[in-house]
Parts: structure tokens; C-alpha cells; sequence
């Protein structure tokens, strides 16, 4: 029997009081590429007695989506190919929904929710399917999930529309209305803004060479994996143990006269080290660490906060194995780290064709970073009945993925790992603890 069953799929519609875009919305070149690696999945888990009756859930999240669609009605339409110009756009219209799938599991949503462990085979269903290999294909769609004692909540949103922020954007909002309350600021779908060197014919380059069999966009084959193999956990570094990191590669950094690290770059830096020391790699064997950067604040000129979309550059930092198992590794590795950094810092389009390493590169040696540690996924999902107990990425699909966002104090960091081998994993963990301290 299927650990979830979907009992229920409907939409919800767009108010008729909505912004809706007149004129297609077209994907700029930071977004065109997304067309081929389309999901962006997130788990938020809820459990305790005191929650509220799994139909006053439902209504409440599927009015609340709806109040928020007046100002996120572009999540409503579908992502299609405009045969004419060879681009690929949003296109909305008041007629537009969004799936909302009701299901129930009989899962022990406590151990879900509390291990260390993923238990994969459940997590993967609590958000929607929802078939993204060609165009058009919907923007968004959502799942509650009943479960003994708990409710999750599933979020899958096509990444060409939003990065990390943006779909904690979206989140934020849809909590606020849940809870009654209203959200002051509107995002903005003006993809005018993002001034980019080669413009809308950049796009249309990138689309030509990753998805060139449009309307069809079929995953890249260095990116594919059999996750069903992967095993996953997930860490939580509390602030004082971040402190600590931050102090030792500080330590180990004196003879070059380095900063403070950011906790993000702190806490790559370890990731990465714990990456190195966990597989067999050969000292002299160049070891990545791959991750996106927000490039809204980077450009020229810069892209308002409130800007809703995918406005990411790549960054790519490289060691040699060996310094990464060497006494200064943590600061290697920060610097390393940093430096790829300020060079998005200094010229974001350095990094604006992200998915160009994955055909050149050794991926069984690059550990790619998703999310970021200053996400307040925790924070901001609180529907009316607290905090989640728990929330993941789901599309923990590759060996060597490392997802990061805020812990759920408020403090720490989450940090959660996908490796294809058991005992890498364990000595992952021994590293990790090892080197916090």
C-alpha cells in the first residue's frame, strides 16, 4: 500500500479582483535554464494535539490561497513556449487555478518529522506531482497531507518563476493570510527589471542550447540519479556550536589575516570539508563545491527586493583533495568559498550560465548547495497552529546535495545531506561533529 494516498484534487481559482498580467511574461536568461531542471519542492510538517480538525485546515489553506493569489496570480497560469519568438513565458489569465491536492497517510508523522533520517519513500509524496517535462506546464501547485496526530503541507513550484526567496515568499504570504492578518508588501513579476548584457535574445540562447526540443524539456543527463538509492539526514548546528566554527577557521586563517566568515560560507566550508573526508578521493583530485548566489543586489542596476522570480548567478569553488583533509582545511575551504563570492560580487554574469559546469565538470566530485542559511522557512510558515515542526527540500536527488536553511530556533542552521552510501554518510557525520567541536 502507497504510504500516501491522494483522496481529493480540485483548484483554486483566482479572485476575480487579482493583478492579472495582460501580456505574457516572459523568462529572462537567469531563468530560461530552470525550463530543464523545472521542480523546486518543499515539506512543511506540522504535528501536536492541539492542531486544528483536518477539514478546518483545508478550508483555511485553500481560502487563504486564494486571498494571496490577488497578488501572486502569475502562480496561478501555466509556463509555456511562444513558438513565435522562441521564448518561454507565464501567461495568466482570471480563468487560472491552482492545484490543491488533498491526501492522508498513516505514517507516524512524529518519527517523520523527529528523525535524523529521511524516511524518503514518504517524504517524496507529500508534495504534488506535477509534470514539468513539457510546455505548458502549471506554475505552482500545493498538497495537505492528513496524518495521526499531524498535517504536511507540499509545495511544488516550477524554479524558471522563483528561487529559494521567492518561494519563501510566497509561503510567508499564504501563512499570513491563513492567520487573518495582512501582508504590507506586493511582490513584483516585472521581469523589465532585470537588466541583463544580451537581454531577452540571451534567453532565447540558453533555450536554445539546453532545451532545444521545445515544447519538450527533458532533464539534463549529467544532472539524472537514481535517488531511490540516496540516503539522506539532516544536522542542525546550534549557534554556539556556529560560533565555535566561525572562531576556528578564524584560528586557522590568522597567518593570512582573514575575517569572520558569514555563517553561510562558515558553514559550506564545513559541508565541503565533511564531503572531502567522507569519500575516496585521491589527494591530488580537484573536489567542487557549487552553489547559487543572489544576484538581485548584485546587478547594475540592482533588482528590487520585493522582485518575484529566479535572479540567481553560479558559483563554483575548487581544492584539491588534500587541502581539504589537511590542518587548515575549514579555512581553505572558507576562503575558497568567499572568493567565488566576491567575484559574483563583482560581475554576476561571471556566473549567469549556471548549468555549463555540469557537462565539463567530474560531477561525482562536486558537492552542490542549495537553499541558504539565512532562509526563515520555520519563521515564516506558521498557518495559524505555530511553527512546523519540520520542513525539507524534497528534491534531495543527487549525490553529494546539501540543502541549508535557518534551524527551526531561529539560530542554528539546518543542514541536510544526500549521499549514496550509508557509511560515507556516517563518516560525514563523524567529521561533522569532529570539527564543530
Amino acid at each position: 500500500m502507497s504510504p500516501v494516498r491522494v483522496i481529493h484534487a480540485s483548484y483554486v481559482d483566482v479572485p476575480a479582483t487579482a493583478m492579472v498580467s495582460p501580456e505574457p511574461i516572459k523568462l529572462t536568461a537567469m531563468e530560461a535554464q530552470w525550463v530543464v531542471v523545472p521542480v523546486l519542492q518543499h515539506v512543511l510538517l506540522y504535528e501536536g494535539e492541539d492542531l486544528p480538525h483536518f477539514d478546518h485546515v483545508l478550508q483555511s489553506l485553500s481560502s487563504s490561497l486564494a486571498a494571496t493569489l490577488r497578488s501572486f496570480a502569475p502562480l496561478a497560469g501555466k509556463l509555456v513556449h511562444l513558438e513565435g519568438t522562441g521564448d518561454v513565458a507565464i501567461v495568466c489569465s482570471s480563468s487560472d487555478g491552482v492545484g490543491f491536492v488533498v491526501a492522508e497517510s498513516d505514517a507516524d508523522v512524529h518519527r517523520l518529522a523527529g528523525d535524523e533520517e529521511h524516511d524518503v519513500r514518504v517524504l517524496e509524496r507529500l508534495a504534488p506531482e506535477v509534470d514539468m517535462g513539457e510546455l505548458p506546464t502549471p506554475v505552482l501547485a500545493v498538497q495537505a497531507t492528513r496524518f495521526e496526530g499531524g498535517v504536511a503541507v507540499g509545495v511544488t513550484v516550477h524554479h524558471g518563476v522563483a528561487d529559494g526567496r521567492s518561494l519563501w515568499t510566497f509561503v510567508e504570504a499564504w501563512a499570513t493570510a491563513c492567520r487573518g492578518e495582512t501582508r504590507a508588501a506586493t511582490p513584483c513579476f516585472d521581469r523589465s527589471l532585470v537588466k541583463l548584457p544580451g537581454g531577452q535574445e540571451l534567453a532565447r540562447s540558453f533555450l536554445r542550447k539546453y532545451a532545444p526540443n521545445l515544447p519538450k524539456a527533458a532533464y539534463p543527463a549529467p544532472l539524472l540519479e537514481d535517488h531511490a538509492r540516496l540516503t539522506r539526514r539532516t544536522f542542525t548546528l546550534d549557534a554556539r556550536g556556529i560560533q565555535r566554527l566561525k572562531e576556528r577557521i578564524v584560528r586557522l586563517g590568522e597567518a593570512d589575516g582573514a575575517a569572520p566568515p558569514s555563517t553561510f560560507i562558515a558553514v559550506v566550508a564545513l559541508a565541503w570539508t565533511c564531503f572531502t573526508r567522507c569519500k575516496p578521493f585521491a589527494s591530488d583530485d580537484d573536489v567542487m563545491v557549487g552553489f547559487l548566489a543572489d544576484a538581485r543586489h548584485r546587478l547594475d542596476p540592482p533588482v528590487d527586493a520585493g522582485y518575484f522570480g529566479a535572479c540567481l548567478t553560479g558559483c563554483i569553488a575548487s581544492l584539491p583533495a588534500r587541502e581539504l583533509h589537511g590542518e587548515h582545511a575549514l579555512a581553505a575551504a572558507a576562503r575558497a568559498v568567499q572568493e567565488e563570492v566576491r567575484k559574483k560580487t563583482e560581475d554576476p554574469m561571471a556566473g549567469c550560465d549556471f548549468l555549463a559546469p555540469a557537462f565539463t565538470v567530474a560531477m561525482e566530485r562536486l558537492m552542490n548547495v542549495s537553499g541558504a542559511s539565512s532562509f526563515r522557512a520555520y519563521e515564516l510558515a506558521d498557518f495559524g497552529w505555530g511553527r512546523p515542526r519540520r520542513t525539507e527540500n524534497t528534491r534531495m536527488n543527487r549525490d553529494g546535495q546539501v540543502a541549508l536553511m535557518r534551524a527551526r530556533d531561529g539560530l542554528g542552521v539546518q543542514v541536510s545531506v544526500s549521499l549514496l552510501e550509508p557509511a560515507q554518510m556516517a563518516e560525514f557525520k563523524s567529521q561533522l561533529l569532529e570539527l564543530v567541536g
